[in-house]
């Protein structure tokens, strides 16, 4: 888990130079969108059509879905108590609820679990994103955000969202190949494969790309360190208690706890701007709960394996 980590700590930490030297005078925030834009809308699909083509879907899709919606309805729940408590401007807890209840699956949790246990893992991955994450993402998400946020004529309907979306469309047609019992032929198996293969690194570039060092001040430091804790601790801890209830073991439970331990999500970012909620403080979220998840997944890793080992 370390050296997987390490060795994409080095792609994250080439977006995030990149930010700073401007090769050939690109700034990083274009830049970015055009490397997400790449994989969002060719290399993502392409993943999802691989991976969902051949998958062995069944019950166990059913309950990956619901942990990972479970988890997302927890990360909303305990803001909305702690809020209670504290009192906070409503652009700040907006994207203070972002942050904690929606993560990086995709981004962060692909190369994660595919390099720590297999491609084997990719399945959960997408699973979770396509069937838990996304949906919610497209729909609760927005809600959060226009609830506390600003809503204007221009920021466009949920269901236009959610249906413009390469990778739910071909998470449909590899859904239908499946179900129908279409072989795979093996030239297309290639042509997938290879462009599936450049999903990772340029997703952990962007990731680096979108790492803003400008939002550090101090104003903004103690509500970060609780969403550091409620992500980095309450989150997979409740993830740990959810995966055993709903009857996961072994790597498949370590992989989903693994997931609920990943930083927040890159898209809040666009989300803050849209609605104006906090976007510096959204920015520090994810700054600091990425640098974060490098000590954190090991020791999520280590303690789920601990559990299966009974010690």
């Amino acid at each position: 888990m370390v050296s997987v980590l390490m060795q994409m700590a080095v792609l994250i930490l080439c977006g995030a130079m990149w930010r700073i030297i401007r090769p050939g005078g690109l700034d990083a925030d274009q830049t970015r969108l055009v490397l997400t834009a790449v994989v969002f809308h060719l290399l993502l699909p392409a993943l999802v059509l691989s991976v969902l083509w051949t998958a062995d879907l069944g019950i166990e899709t059913l309950k990956i879905s619901l942990f990972g919606a479970g988890i997302i309805l927890f990360g909303i729940a305990i803001t909305w108590l702690a809020a209670r408590l504290v009192k906070l401007a409503r652009p700040r807890l907006g994207a203070a609820m972002l942050s904690i209840a929606f993560s990086n699956v995709t981004y962060m949790g692909l190369p994660v679990l595919e390099q720590t246990f297999g491609a084997w893992a990719r399945t959960i991955v997408i699973q979770i994103d396509l069937f838990a994450s996304m949906p919610l993402v497209f729909t609760l998400g927005i809600l959060i955000a226009r609830h506390y946020g600003t809503t204007n004529s221009e920021n466009g309907s949920m269901l236009r969202s959610l249906l413009l979306n390469p990778p739910l469309w071909a998470a449909a047609v590899a859904l239908g190949l499946n179900f129908a019992g279409v072989a795979q032929p093996a030239w297309m198996e290639r042509f997938l494969m290879g462009l599936s293969a450049a999903v990772v690194p340029l997703m952990l570039i962007s990731l680096g790309l979108g790492l803003r060092w400008n939002s550090w001040h101090s104003r903004n430091l103690p509500l970060a360190s609780v969403v550091v804790a409620f992500k980095m601790g309450a989150m997979p801890l409740f993830g740990l208690g959810l995966g055993l209830s709903l009857g996961f073991e072994g790597d498949t439970l370590t992989a989903l706890v693994l997931e609920a331990a990943m930083p927040s999500m890159l898209l809040g970012v666009v989300y803050c701007d849209r609605y104006r909620l906090d976007t510096s403080f959204y920015a520090l979220a994810v700054s600091l709960t990425t640098l974060f998840a490098m000590v954190s997944l090991p020791f999520w890793h280590h303690r789920v394996a601990a559990i299966h080992s009974g010690h």
